[in-house]
């Protein structure tokens, strides 16, 4: 009986885990693959008629991003373009070790130094919001922005951004900055909220709300402005807010005086 149980207890455990090996299989993506100078593509089927639109995207994004800095990616990169929120929900919870997590309906990619994940662009009218692919321009720069981050990553310290400290404002303003969303609707509303004393007291919530990528952006492209395009790359390999300052020489006050002063004189 006792070995009798053993057996019964040996074929549940087999079809157990068999049944997890299939559930597995099920949800992985059978990937297609494209090398490239600076990326490796990977792709599924249903993108196969999309491949040359988005490789266009993403070679002028390069492109775009290098000529900003003043020098090539550090490394080669993976891109990967998931047919799915849920796929790409998926692959945030493991990268980011948060089994519950789930995005936003208008988060649809993702850059750290190794990769940039992006739901499909064909997909956006059904898979998100503010976001159309019909909208080319604001497509090409939505994906500008996370090479930037790309690069960034590749300079920075923390290369998946998982170990900074204050510096949101910075991390999204430079990829704003960079690659063309800053444009003179995002100035207007900054320079309105300013005007109207709405700004927040702090960097460390530059970027919340409605109004972070123009506050965020329009103060890194203060700082380029101010103190050129070379302390703006020497500060990408900073991790502290208290770094990014000492290295500019200002306190935050001052820093953020000195931007409204620049924003208000600014012509929109």
């Amino acid at each position: 009986m006792i070995r009798f149980k053993r057996e019964i207890m040996r074929l549940i455990c087999i079809l157990l885990l068999a049944i997890t090996v299939c559930a597995w299989n099920s949800s992985t993506i059978d990937w297609l693959k494209q090398q490239h100078e600076k990326y490796s593509l990977n792709y599924t089927e249903a993108d196969a008629g999309n491949i040359l639109k988005y490789t266009a995207m993403l070679d002028n994004g390069i492109r775009t991003t290098q000529d900003f800095f003043g020098a090539p990616f550090q490394k080669k990169f993976d891109v990967f373009i998931y047919p799915a929120r849920n796929d790409l929900d998926s692959q945030w919870r493991k990268d980011w070790n948060m089994p519950q997590f789930k995005s936003e309906c208008w988060m649809v990619a993702s850059g750290v130094a190794a990769k940039l994940d992006l739901i499909s662009p064909a997909k956006w009218e059904q898979e998100a919001c503010e976001h159309s692919y019909s909208d080319t321009l604001n497509t090409q720069r939505l994906i500008t922005h996370e090479l930037v981050h790309v690069y960034h990553g590749q300079t920075n310290a923390s290369p998946d951004f998982s170990d900074v400290t204050g510096i949101d404002w910075f991390v999204e303003g430079l990829a704003t900055y960079a690659s063309g969303q800053l444009d003179g609707r995002k100035l207007a509303d900054v320079r309105n909220a300013i005007e109207k004393k709405e700004i927040p007291a702090g960097l460390d919530n530059f970027w919340t709300g409605k109004l972070r990528y123009g506050l965020s952006g329009s103060v890194v492209m203060y700082i380029d402005q101010k103190f050129g395009r070379e302390k703006l790359k020497q500060l990408l390999p900073l991790t502290r807010k208290e770094q990014i300052l000492n290295s500019l020489g200002v306190t935050e006050i001052a820093l953020i005086n000195a931007w409204k002063e620049y924003i208000t004189t600014l012509k929109t």
